[in-house]
């Protein structure tokens, strides 16, 4: 390499240095919580669509909710495969069902048209900014100016639905909708084994203090966290009940 290249090189890593730094300045920022517990982790999935679970609180007989499907089922697919569990993924926005009804999916990814709620009915979701972009909100600022409304469920009504009488895993990427959610399985239940949760604090009508309200209301309600993503936006914990011989 010439001299030259050598300083370009140098520049190069500077800056993905300098940038590697602000990154992790601005997620210090949202440094919200730590693990309680210590549990075996796996990590499934693609790089951006991965999720970390405790793989032994997981089989065959798994009932399984992966709420958000967006575009990226790699979690679901990869999860599926890895236990040989049945996984139900749920998406009501027009954009990723239209992607969904694209794809070749394996008869063990079972998908819904309905989104996950604190009730049962139809709720406002806006539509994303881009055309390339596929995530819907709850959150009014934090989309484009666009608006559907959507079919969504609690969670108990999804499981008398599909005749579950448990979750073993329920995964939510839902935009900004987790915290109404949270709020409803703090003070109903049902109690599921293990809860992954992406948070959205990064919405500035959003904010640092809806996740620690969060993270109270789950604490009381019998989940221990035992794993944020290095984001600082996933969170996975499991209930006590599912710790019990």
């Amino acid at each position: 390499m010439s001299q030259q290249g050598e300083h370009s090189q140098g520049g190069r890593g500077l800056l993905a240095r300098a940038r590697s730094r602000l990154g992790k300045w601005l997620r210090g920022a949202h440094k919200i919580g730590r693990p309680e517990l210590s549990r075996p982790t796996l990590r499934l999935g693609g790089r951006a669509g991965g999720w970390t679970v405790d793989p032994t609180l997981l089989g065959g007989e798994s009932v399984v909710y992966s709420v958000g499907i967006g575009q990226d089922v790699s979690f679901d697919v990869a999860l599926s495969e890895r236990f040989g569990c049945v996984v139900h993924a749920f998406d009501p926005t027009p954009r990723s069902l239209r992607w969904v009804a694209g794809q070749t999916l394996p008869g063990s990814l079972r998908v819904h048209p309905v989104g996950l709620s604190d009730r049962d009915g139809q709720i406002e979701m806006f539509e994303p900014p881009s055309e390339r972009h596929v995530s819907h909100t709850v959150v009014a600022g934090a989309g484009g100016a666009g608006s559907v409304r959507v079919p969504v469920q609690r969670l108990g009504t999804m499981m008398r639905t599909l005749g579950h009488d448990r979750v073993d895993l329920l995964k939510m990427d839902i935009e900004g909708a987790e915290y109404a959610v949270i709020r409803d399985l703090a003070a109903q239940g049902p109690a599921v084994g293990q809860l992954l949760v992406e948070f959205h604090h990064r919405f500035p009508s959003v904010g640092d203090a809806a996740t620690r309200n969060a993270l109270h209301q789950l604490s009381g309600a019998g989940y221990r966290l035992f794993h944020i993503s290095d984001s600082w936006e996933e969170y996975a914990f499991v209930h006590e009940s599912a710790l019990r011989p």
